[in-house]
């Protein structure tokens, strides 16, 4: 009845990544691009810690950390003078930092591994149009062989700002576009600023900045991405087909070198010589985002939904995580296990945070990151996509129980220094959520009850029946606890960080949701509550599993 579960539009970053957790969550996928091959420009470079996360739980971050550079801050300039420098640093529980790699390789990492897991790109394939039911989607595909018609279960529209699959809805699209134009160039620059800092060099006359250049570092030797405002002569139109959004890249001639160079002698902080023009092009910013992040069976993520100023380099990122998030959602719904509710969460989660991103780049690009707070480290933990959460979503439980930090909605920290009988070395708690299924850890202390535990294993194995299975369970216990046989894995705490970062007591439980946050958090914990919790995820359980509990 349906030739795919999945049917994605759009195989770029954000396309990418959610055709290979639809796959990795055991659902079918079928991805398509217009594009006859891959593009080969830098226009989103910067990878925040957050997505470094999720592509570790994909299974591709070694491949990124290879091919990535370390961006380790910014040092600002205005008018030839230093005045501002920010270092990039973190808490030392965040696992990752900020990594510079160009679009391309991103895309290539993600394509490479979706191949490995059995489904490829297919391209020179564009959507002409679809209709939905209440079963399907009907979606018209036209390529080098003609139109063709593909039944599947769910689209997901990853196509961009000039969006098909958006439009096709009916969603809206407010917002409006920057005045200026700017250009981009992927060029070598031999100064000697330091390795990993982006450099902002800024004019400006009477505190009013009239002109700026921005360079961000890339692989390789004194390699980077660099922008700067359009000469007159360069403008060019960025909308596609009259959709009046005017924003991306130009189809037309880039600048030529000798254009960067005109800026860089006016604007760079030392005399500097660019070479080795890699690729250039003209683009203008919009801000812009939809009234829904989809309709009945048809989503749209990335800039699709969103597109904003790219400064922090939240874009590509905050496109991935839309796809982390969805996809999962997707893949319990083919199954037939998600509750009625669970895709309707999409939006709710997603969209609130494709608004705030949007506001906070606009007044990042005109005012600068972090002009409006006092604390720098909340600054980069921001900047990191490190504060997000899901508090107000209506599949995340807190238990009036008491509610531990961090909180329910929140993304689940990670802890150093565990241990297991049977593993040699202490490992990091992530390595555990990296299944594709929820993840239930349950904790017990020195003065816990652990003589409950086969009371604890039969409320777990009701847990697991009303996943359908999807539920992975681990027993956490602190340094002295004193754990009696049972059936459930037992992770010793044995450094204590666990109940540092999660500040819980004897009987505090916590559900993991396969995009890394905490759809459920108490100290101690309900067992009703944590039914009720698994009810608002997954569909409602047969009778007989019930009648069990």
């Amino acid at each position: 009845m349906f030739d795919t579960d999945v049917l994605i539009v759009g195989a770029g970053p954000v396309g990418s990544a959610a055709a290979v957790e639809v796959v990795r969550h055991g659902a079918r996928c079928r991805i398509v691009d217009a594009r006859s091959d891959p593009p080969q420009y830098a226009k989103a470079v910067g990878i925040q810690p957050r997505t470094l996360e999720v592509f570790e739980a994909m299974g591709i971050l070694r491949e990124v950390l290879d091919a990535g550079i370390v961006l380790r801050g910014q040092i600002v300039y205005i008018n030839g003078v230093e005045a501002d420098r920010m270092d990039l640093a973190l808490p030392p529980e965040v696992p990752f930092g900020f990594i510079g790699l160009p679009q391309y390789e991103t895309e290539r990492i993600l394509r490479q591994h979706l191949e490995s897991l059995g489904t490829r790109v297919e391209r020179g394939i564009r959507l002409v149009g679809f209709t939905q039911d209440e079963d399907g989607v009907d979606a018209v595909l036209a390529g080098p062989q003609g139109e063709h018609m593909v039944r599947a279960r769910y689209l997901v529209g990853c196509d961009g700002a000039h969006s098909t699959v958006r439009k096709s809805l009916g969603l809206s699209f407010e917002g409006a576009a920057f005045a200026e134009q700017y250009m981009l160039g992927d060029v070598e620059l031999d100064w000697s600023q330091p390795h990993g800092y982006n450099i902002r060099s800024m004019h400006q006359t009477n505190g009013v900045t009239d002109d700026a250049l921005v360079c961000i570092p890339l692989p390789g030797r004194h390699r980077y991405r660099v922008s700067m405002r359009v000469p007159p002569e360069l403008e060019s139109d960025t909308s596609v087909g009259g959709d009046k959004v005017e924003h991306g890249l130009s189809t037309g001639p880039g600048p030529r070198l000798a254009d960067i160079q005109a800026v860089l002698d006016r604007l760079a902080p030392e005399p500097v010589t660019a070479s080795h023009l890699r690729w250039s092009s003209v683009f203008r910013i919009s801000h812009r985002i939809v009234d829904s992040y989809g309709r009945g069976r048809v989503f749209v993520a990335g800039d699709a939904a969103h597109i904003h100023p790219p400064t922090g380099a939240q874009g590509m990122n905050t496109g991935i995580q839309d796809a982390h998030n969805l996809a999962w959602k997707l893949a319990l719904a083919v199954a037939e296990v998600a509750a009625p509710s669970l895709l309707a969460s999409y939006d709710a989660e997603r969209r609130p945070v494709g608004e705030e991103v949007v506001g906070r780049t606009v007044r990042n690009a005109r005012d600068g990151i972090g002009v409006d707070e006092s604390d720098p480290e909340r600054v980069v933990l921001r900047e990191a996509q490190l504060l997000i959460d899901y508090r107000d979503s209506p599949i995340v439980t807190e238990s009036p129980t008491g509610a531990p930090s961090p909180t329910a909605g929140s993304r689940a920290p990670d802890a150093t220094g565990l241990t297991r009988d049977g593993v040699t070395s202490a490992f990091r708690l992530f390595t555990l959520l990296a299944g594709p299924g929820h993840t239930l850890l349950r904790y017990v202390d020195n003065a816990g009850d652990t003589a409950n535990l086969a009371e604890l294993e039969r409320h777990v194995d009701l847990l697991r029946k009303l996943t359908d299975d999807h539920l992975d369970t681990y027993l956490i216990a602190s340094p002295a606890a004193t754990v009696g046989p049972t059936t459930l894995p037992v992770i010793r705490d044995s450094d204590g960080d666990f109940a540092r970062r999660y500040r819980c007591a004897a009987g505090a439980a916590y559900v993991v949701r396969p995009d890394g946050y905490l759809g459920y958090a108490a100290s101690p914990a309900s067992p009703d509550d944590l039914i009720r919790h698994i009810g608002s995820t997954f569909a409602p359980a047969p009778e007989s599993v019930l009648g069990t509990a």
